[in-house]
């Protein structure tokens, strides 16, 4: 990713969170209900995005989703009260942070297939 995609990212917790338009609790541009607050973490630049829309409009290069193998690795922000989960937490935690109880968008789930090779 170039310098000048790298500099349009907002501290979420302490962690840089790339997109369009992003606030304090990772709503961004595209996607911005009151539960719209997870940011993912993108293998193929170790970077965080609200979402993949955000990934296109500022990265340089194509989305890669993380593998079926990869399900314990910490990839999921709660834009809410800043735990990173892992996918295997993220996937089985009923739409709800596990540590403060936020709720995550249930709608989420239609877009898996664009971040997991489930």
């Amino acid at each position: 990713m170039s310098n000048t995609h790298r500099q349009n990212y907002v501290s979420v917790h302490g962690i840089k969170i790339y997109g369009v338009e992003v606030d304090r609790q990772t709503r961004c541009g595209h996607y911005h209900s009151t539960v719209d607050i997870i940011a993912i973490r993108f293998p193929c630049c170790d970077a965080y995005y609200p979402c993949y829309e955000c990934h296109r409009e500022v990265s340089d290069h194509p989305a890669v989703r993380w593998s079926k193998d990869q399900t314990d690795v910490k990839a999921i922000l709660c834009g809410a009260c800043g735990r990173q989960l892992t996918i295997h937490e993220y996937l089985t935690s009923k739409s709800a942070c596990p540590s403060c109880n936020a709720n995550f968008n249930v709608g989420c789930r239609a877009h898996y297939h664009l971040y997991f090779d489930l």
